[in-house]
């Protein structure tokens, strides 16, 4: 949007500046108004089927995609060729509701309609037409069209009328306010300004002495205010000013530009202007340059703008963000950091409000420049009607991130808390009623959007805050809440069936409720707390027993249950307290089962992995030593193999017994003594078995401790994970009971159900077990295949049965002394003397896998 100004000096007189495209702009006029005598011929006949094949294909552009910058412009400018008066009229109105026009569109529009006039009629549309020009950009060259306009066209400017006189006057004040302080080219408002008073001076009868000193003072007035501002011409505006007041009977020597005659006020301020132009030549020459890239012309205004905002004038850090936004007007970090300067220094004035109107259509995408107009209309006080206006403009936006809705939703909001909070009474139409709306839009835009996010949470929060505080309704505030935890989980579900998983076991339904519960935690969170500072305790208790039970992410899960009892501990009896430790405590043993099953996964995944690469690296070597052998000659390979694999076998055997020293030093052995001194402080202990391998007899890394009663067995639980030489054991109860009720549940009932449930996490949690107490042994290949079962009661069942002696980490494969197994649903003792012949041979870690996989 670039005025086509030449670049700084020696700077073009204003005439020539003001009328550089005149000619070719009063060319194209003319064939507006005279479309029929552009000289057509039948060679031309060709030229118009394509325009008109042009506009169509523009028009239907412009139907489908209205906000088609460019089309909008090709449009105007087939439309201007043809002559199309009232299709170019409603073309232009049609563009400038959607965008600004640059400068130079604005010209165009002014000199056609002024070629298309009339006499005097059409005046005020032409002068209307400049009006709005000048609002969008920065353009000295318009508001000096503008100027001349009126002078020329205007009748009581034209005759030097009072009020033809006081009309321009406002005019050039305008115009300098806008434009005077551009360093290029202000001077030429100042000398058309000069040359109008000068007119009025010549119209004054020179009989009236008093009037024409008054008008010759304004004009020296004039003068000295020009002489002190920095301006590229400013050496020869001393000259033309010592010209007129040597007219004027004033001894001075108009040839030289010394100050000698000069009042010493208006010398100090011109002297002081010059050294201001001076540090600013540089900076001019470089935003000059019309041949650089833009994005380097832009970095040359960013750096002249912060050496004007070190200077502390905001009136000229001001134009000349106006210059850079005229040349860059849709440069996102020029307008904020535009905005954001008149923020800290002008505050909450019209000024401030008007370019953030114009921030707002240059640059739509930006929900930044959206949030901070409407703060600003709040710091001056707009009405609700401008605010609501902006608001809705800024909702039918399309930004880069849904985020940005949720800031103007959410600053809207804040506008109206603020006003009605502490407006004392209800005014200007204000009421809750439009804070609810307000958040209600922003659910049902934001929720798919956002679904899952902190922000949409903190939205919910902060509504269910104001309908509880502010408008007094809790019923609505726990409506906020449910609604919430009911999208979140309707969101997920969908999500579920669109992916197209099908839940073939009860392990992949838990994963689909972790999936479905796992953002809902803060959000459950939030309510139970809102019913806490409310004083709602049953509510909140209602809340913790509809939520302990569901599944989520990280340690969620464990932190709600731990969150009840400690709720319970500072607001409830001791029939509460005891009935959330009731339902908290197998709740909590199930999570930790599930989570040990998903370590032992991670563990024994590596140590698959590492035992590839083992075997990987010997099959290479092998086939490094096959190669060698096969380029030999018969005779020498029979040699030399017989050589090789005499040196590979005492190699092999000397990393296999390193090997064995390696791991014997990694993985010590625990011994029937260290198991015992490991329960010393317990006690209690009757007997304890390590379990061996049934070939190799080594120690499979897994035994069971009996003890003599429940107190001892209690207090041995609470041994679990800690280190016994140097490794974690991990300690479960057996109870072979339960493992009896398990063989003969009925079939198609819902007890069968639960003991499946329970069943399957107890597998997958003996799987770990045996990991971890797999460091007692020294033989790490049977450590990591060494199976556990352990019997677990029925899902949420708090009173597991003991009787008699107690056992821990048996074995799948190892029955706890004096039993035996006769069938697969019953568990009797055995008979004293019996053989074990009955016991299934021990699995392998990968047998277990494929049981654990059937089941």
């Amino acid at each position: 949007m670039s005025e086509n100004l030449a670049p700084i000096g020696p700077p073009a007189r204003p005439d020539q500046i003001i009328n550089s495209n005149e000619d070719e702009t009063m060319s194209e006029a003319q064939n507006l108004k005279n479309p029929t005598d552009s000289g057509a011929s039948d060679s031309d006949s060709g030229d118009e089927a394509a325009d008109n094949l042009q506009l169509q294909t523009l028009e239907a552009e412009l139907s489908t995609n209205p906000a088609n910058y460019d089309a909008h412009v090709q449009y105007i400018k087939a439309l201007r060729k043809q002559g199309e008066i009232e299709k170019l009229r409603k073309a232009r109105e049609a563009m400038n509701a959607l965008f600004p026009l640059s400068p130079a569109m604005w010209q165009e529009w002014a000199k056609d309609e002024t070629s298309l006039s009339t006499g005097n009629d059409g005046f005020p549309a032409i002068e209307k037409v400049y009006e709005r020009g000048v609002l969008d950009y920065l353009s000295v060259s318009l508001w000096c069209d503008y100027i001349n306009f009126v002078q020329e066209y205007d009748p009581s400017v034209r005759e030097c009328s009072p009020a033809g006189t006081s009309k321009a006057r406002n005019l050039f004040e305008r115009a300098l306010t806008a434009a005077g302080l551009h360093v290029s080219w202000g001077s030429k408002i100042w000398e058309a300004y000069i040359k109008f008073e000068q007119a009025v001076l010549h119209a004054i009868d020179e009989t009236d002495i008093e009037s024409r000193e008054k008008q010759v003072q304004r004009i020296r007035n004039i003068f000295h205010r020009q002489l002190s501002v920095p301006l590229a011409d400013l050496k020869q505006t001393l000259l033309t000013y010592k010209a007129w007041e040597a007219e004027q009977g004033t001894t001075l020597d108009v040839h030289s530009s010394n100050l000698d005659g000069i009042s010493s006020h208006v010398a100090s301020a011109y002297q002081k202007a010059l050294e201001m132009f001076n540090a600013r030549a540089t900076f001019e020459e470089q935003v000059s340059k019309q041949d650089l890239p833009d994005s380097e012309r832009l970095q040359q205004f960013m750096n002249y703008l912060s050496f004007e905002e070190s200077t502390g004038d905001p009136a000229r850090v001001q134009i000349l963000y106006e210059r850079a936004i005229t040349e860059f007007p849709i440069s996102t970090e020029l307008w904020l950091e535009y905005t954001r300067y008149l923020d800290k220094t002008l505050k909450a004035t019209r000024i401030v409000r008007d370019v953030y109107h114009r921030a707002s259509r240059n640059c739509s995408w930006v929900g930044e420049l959206w949030v901070r107009y409407l703060l600003s209309l709040e710091r001056g006080h707009a009405s609700e009607r401008e605010i609501s206006d902006v608001y809705e403009k800024a909702t039918q936006c399309t930004f880069s991130s849904f985020d940005e809705y949720l800031n103007i939703f959410l600053t809207r909001v804040d506008g109206l808390r603020r006003r009605i909070s502490f407006a004392g009474e209800v005014t200007d139409g204000l009421d809750y009623a439009l804070i609810r709306d307000t958040f209600q839009r922003a659910s049902g835009y934001l929720s798919q959007q956002l679904k899952n996010t902190e922000s949409l949470l903190q939205m919910h929060r902060y509504w269910a805050r104001l309908e509880s505080n502010l408008a007094n309704d809790f019923v609505a505030a726990r409506g906020v809440w449910e609604s919430l935890l009911k999208s979140r989980l309707r969101i997920s579900a969908n999500s579920i069936c669109k992916i197209g998983i099908v839940l073939i076991s009860m392990f992949l339904y838990n994963c689909y409720l972790i999936f479905c519960s796992g953002s809902m935690l803060e959000a459950w969170q939030g309510y139970i707390a809102m019913e806490i500072e409310k004083g709602h305790i049953n509510e909140a208790r209602s809340l913790y027993r509809r939520c302990y039970s569901k599944r989520f992410p990280g340690m969620g899960s464990e932190d709600i249950c731990h969150s009840w009892i400690r709720f319970e501990r500072e607001f409830g009896t001791l029939e509460d307290f005891d009935h959330a430790v009731q339902k908290v405590t197998p709740r909590l043993e199930e999570l930790r089962l599930f989570r040990l099953h998903q370590e032992s996964t991670t563990v024994a995944t590596f140590a698959d992995q590492k035992e590839n690469a083992l075997n990987k690296n010997a099959r290479e070597k092998r086939k490094a030593v096959s190669e060698v052998i096969d380029e030999q000659s018969p005779a020498k390979r029979q040699k030399d193999t017989s050589q090789t694999s005499k040196k590979v076998f005492e190699k092999d055997k000397a990393q296999v017994k390193s090997s064995v020293e390696t791991n014997k030093m990694e993985n010590p052995t625990a011994t029937d003594e260290d198991l015992r001194n490991f329960f010393s402080d317990v006690g209690g202990v009757e007997s304890i078995r390590l379990l061996k391998d049934k070939y190799t007899k080594k120690p499979r890394g897994l035994a069971y401790v009996d003890f003599s009663d429940d107190a001892h067995l209690s207090a041995a639980l609470e041994k679990n994970r800690q280190l016994l030489l140097g490794k974690r054991v991990s300690i479960a109860r057996s109870n072979p009971k339960q493992s009896k009720k398990r063989g003969s549940a009925g079939h198609g009932t819902s007890t069968e159900h639960g003991l499946s449930l329970s069943l399957s996490l107890s597998l997958r949690a003996c799987v770990h077990a045996c990991l971890l107490t797999g460091h007692f042994t020294g033989d790490t290949r049977h450590d990591s295949k060494a199976s556990v079962h352990i019997s677990e009661g029925t899902r949420g069942d708090d009173n597991v049965q003991l009787k008699g002696k107690n056992t821990f980490a048996v074995p799948r494969n190892v029955r706890p002394l004096g039993w035996t197994s006769k069938d697969k649903s019953t568990l009797k003792p055995k008979p004293e003397g019996a053989v074990e012949g009955g016991d299934e041979a021990p699995k392998s870690n990968d047998e277990f896998r494929k049981m654990l996989i059937k089941s």
